[in-house]
C-alpha cells in the first residue's frame, strides 16, 4: 500500500464537472491531481457526443432553468457561476466555434466531441493537472484519506480538500456505474436513491409489434401526459419504437413525470397524436369519405398518410371495433392511449435522478458534515432533459465545487 499527504485538491471523476473542477481549482494557483477509474477521462462525454455534441441551449435564463424542475434555483446558483454563454465561450477560447441550430440547442462547428476533449486535457496538463487512470475510488480509510484500487495495488492520498465528480449510475461500462452510493452513506453522507432519467419505457407489444417494428422512428408525432384534469399538454417531435416499449428524444422531455406517474400509480398512459397539424374535424370527415374497395390500411395511407409503424401502433391499441369505427378511430388518431409498464434500467438511461441531496451542501457545494469534501456533477440530486441542460449544469457545477475547493484550502 502506498500513501502520499498532499496541500493539494484531489479531483476525483475524469467527466466535465471534474475536469473543470480541475480547471477551475488550478486557476486559482492550487496544485491538482485527477483521478480516474477508467483508462482515460471523459468517455461518456466523448459517447454523447458521437451523433453531435449538444453542448448546450440558446433559452434565456428563466426558460433555461425552469428545465431543472424543483432544483431549478439551486441550479441557477451555479449558472451564475458558468452559464450557456460562458460554456461557449470556454469552447471558443479552447479554438472550438459553436452554432445555435434551428432547435436552440448548441452545437461545436464540427458537431464533434473529441478535439473539444482533445484540446481540453492537453491544456490541463499543460498548465500541470497531473492525471492519474485505472485509479478507482473505493471510499475513505479510518483517518478520512481517500482509497483506490489501483494495478499496483491499493493506494491512499490525503489532500487538502476533494471533489466528487464520479456521475451518475448511468453508462456504467463508462464510469459512471454509482459504485460511489455505498461509500458515500457509510459515512453519513445522504444520497437519494439513483433512478433512471432520460430514458426509454416498457410497453409489452405482443410479439408481431416488437419484431417487425423495433427500431422505426415515429414521427411526427405530439406526445402528453394523460393529464389529472385537464386538456393534454402536448410537446411535438419524434421517437422510435424499441423490442419493448418506446425511447427517442419526445420520451425523454416527458420521462421525469413518467417516471414519477408510474412510481405512483403503477403504470401511466401516454397520448401520442399520430397526426399533428390535422384538424379532427377533417380527419373525422377523411375517416369516413367511400373507400371505394380499399382496405382500411391503404384507406389510412392514401387519406392520412399513416402507414407503417403508426398504422401498427393503431391496431396494437385498439381492437377491430374501434378500427372500423370512423368516430373512435379519429379520436385514437388524434389521443392515442398507450400504456406505460415501467422505466428502463439505469444501465440503459442516458442519465440519471437522485443522488447526493442539496441540502446537506453549502452554497460551495462542500458537505457541511465533512469539511474539505465537495460534490459535482451528475452525483448530485438533480436532472434535466437532454438538449444542452445535462452537460451546462454538469460544467457549471464543477466550477462551483472547484472554486469552493479553492478557497477552502485558502482559507
Amino acid at each position: 500500500m502506498q500513501t502520499s499527504n498532499q496541500a493539494g485538491i484531489a479531483i476525483i471523476g475524469g467527466g466535465p464537472a471534474g475536469l473543470m473542477a480541475a480547471e477551475t481549482a488550478l486557476a486559482a494557483g492550487h496544485r491538482v491531481d485527477l483521478f480516474e477509474a477508467k483508462g482515460s477521462v471523459g468517455r461518456k462525454f466523448l459517447i454523447a457526443g458521437k451523433g453531435g455534441l449538444n453542448l448546450t441551449h440558446s433559452d434565456p435564463r428563466p426558460s433555461f432553468e425552469r428545465r431543472y424542475r424543483e432544483q431549478g434555483a439551486a441550479v441557477s446558483a451555479w449558472l451564475d457561476a458558468f452559464d450557456a454563454d460562458s460554456l461557449r465561450a470556454w469552447a471558443r477560447d479552447l479554438g472550438v466555434d459553436t452554432f445555435v441550430g434551428s432547435s436552440g440547442r448548441v452545437f461545436p462547428v464540427d458537431l464533434k466531441a473529441a478535439p473539444l476533449l482533445r484540446g481540453w486535457v492537453r491544456r490541463l496538463r499543460e498548465r500541470g493537472v497531473r492525471f492519474h487512470v485505472l485509479h478507482r475510488w473505493c471510499g475513505f480509510a479510518g483517518d478520512g484519506a481517500l482509497v483506490f484500487d489501483t494495478p499496483a495495488g491499493e493506494q491512499r492520498h490525503s489532500p487538502g480538500a476533494t471533489v466528487l465528480a464520479l456521475g451518475g449510475g448511468s453508462w456504467p461500462q463508462l464510469g459512471s456505474d454509482g459504485a460511489w452510493v455505498a461509500p458515500l452513506a457509510a459515512v453519513g453522507v445522504d444520497v437519494a436513491p439513483l433512478q433512471p432519467a432520460n430514458c426509454g419505457f416498457d410497453v409489452g407489444w405482443s410479439g408481431f409489434f416488437s419484431q417487425r417494428f423495433a427500431g422505426a422512428p415515429i414521427k411526427p408525432v405530439r406526445m402528453s401526459l394523460a393529464p389529472d384534469q385537464g386538456d393534454p399538454a402536448w410537446r411535438q417531435g419524434e421517437c422510435v419504437a424499441t423490442a419493448t416499449g418506446l425511447e427517442g428524444s419526445l420520451v425523454y422531455a416527458l420521462s421525469a413525470e413518467l417516471r414519477e406517474r408510474i412510481a405512483r400509480d403503477g403504470d401511466t398512459v401516454l397520448l401520442i397524436d399520430l397526426a399533428p397539424g390535422r384538424d379532427p374535424a377533417r380527419l373525422l370527415r377523411e375517416l369516413q369519405a367511400p373507400r371505394n374497395g380499399r382496405s382500411l390500411s391503404e384507406h389510412l395511407r392514401r387519406k392520412l398518410g399513416i402507414d407503417g409503424v403508426k398504422a401498427a401502433l393503431l391496431r396494437e391499441v385498439l381492437d377491430k371495433a374501434a378500427m372500423d369505427d370512423p368516430v373512435r378511430l379519429a379520436a385514437a388518431i388524434k389521443s392515442l392511449p398507450v400504456r406505460l409498464a415501467s422505466p428502463r434500467p439505469i444501465a440503459e438511461a442516458i442519465s440519471t435522478a437522485g443522488g447526493v441531496t442539496l441540502g446537506q451542501l453549502d452554497e460551495t457545494l462542500m458537505v457541511r458534515a465533512r469539511p474539505g469534501l465537495f460534490i459535482a456533477g451528475e452525483m448530485l440530486d438533480w436532472e434535466a432533459p437532454t438538449g444542452g441542460y445535462l452537460l451546462t449544469a454538469s460544467f457549471a457545477s464543477g466550477v462551483v465545487a472547484g472554486r469552493g475547493a479553492a478557497a477552502w484550502l485558502s482559507r
